[in-house]
């Protein structure tokens, strides 16, 4: 297993960074410098837990730390499963696996950015947008190499050892982008498909000002699909939903956000230029 030659610690963060947060008894968000992970499983049941994407690169330390917290010593998720595998959401996966030596799930449409058998496409530092986005080139985008330990997600829409859940197949921001819900409660992990801060905002990136937006910019690179995607999400009206960058959002200022966010995409959130724009 091998990270690209492009992996390294990137100098962003936010007013967030380190801080966690119980959403649910089972549900556990973590802050790392921008993005955020999920633990999912309650540690008053003794429960297997999985982890939900793997954060920024050199991170593991403190996913450790973390998971260490919440479900005791020398603990070991039962898997890992990643919404998409852009830099920062698998920067600390390698090392994860090789520390807890368990599997790792993804749509099969994000395998070759998984084993190292393909780049995403640069990040679009011409996008219309904020200072993040003028700097994404500092970002990584080479190929991860899981090796054997990464797994197609079953097509069936399944999540292993998750049966609560399911997968949903919500592309643009990557091929193989993928949300997570669950019927009973109605809560959403929507990765990147749809945020709640202003990605490309380095102010609103580091003040964590919180509002229900498009998929980052400067990575985005299907903005027809990346719409579909969020008409899926508003279709199944998740109650509580959990994204890749922002905070939690529920109720009414998600219902009225999201279904604004599918009126408006083309001015919310599609930029009026850049590269990956048909």
């Amino acid at each position: 297993m091998e990270y690209g030659e492009d992996y390294k610690y990137i100098p962003v963060t936010s007013i967030n960074s380190g801080i966690g947060q119980e959403i649910e008894k089972d549900i556990y968000g973590f802050t790392i410098q921008v993005v955020n992970i999920y633990f999912v499983g309650d540690p008053q049941k003794n429960e297997d837990w999985f982890l939900i994407d793997t954060g920024m690169p050199k991170s593991s330390n403190i996913i450790i730390e973390e998971a260490e917290k919440r479900y005791g010593p020398n603990t070991r998720p039962k898997a890992i499963i990643l919404t998409h595998g852009h830099f920062d959401h698998v920067g600390a996966c390698i090392d994860l696996v090789e520390h807890w030596k368990v599997p790792v799930y993804a749509h099969e449409l994000e395998l070759p950015f998984l084993s190292g058998e393909q780049s995403y496409p640069e990040p679009d530092t011409t996008v219309e947008g904020g200072l993040v986005a003028k700097i994404s080139s500092i970002f990584p985008n080479e190929p991860i190499n899981l090796g054997k330990h990464v797994y197609s997600l079953p097509k069936d829409g399944t999540v292993p050892g998750l049966s609560d859940w399911r997968w949903i197949h919500t592309p643009g921001h990557s091929p193989g982008h993928i949300s997570l819900f669950r019927e009973k409660d109605r809560t959403l992990i929507a990765g990147d498909a749809f945020i709640t801060v202003r990605q490309d905002s380095l102010y609103k990136v580091l003040m964590q000002k919180e509002e229900i937006n498009g998929p980052p910019r400067y990575l985005t690179t299907d903005w027809n699909q990346a719409w579909e995607s969020v008409k899926i999400l508003e279709n199944i009206k998740p109650t509580v939903a959990l994204t890749g960058h922002g905070s939690p959002v529920s109720g009414d200022f998600l219902a009225k956000g999201l279904s604004r966010l599918v009126r408006e995409f083309d001015s919310v959130a599609i930029p009026d230029y850049g590269k990956y724009l048909k």
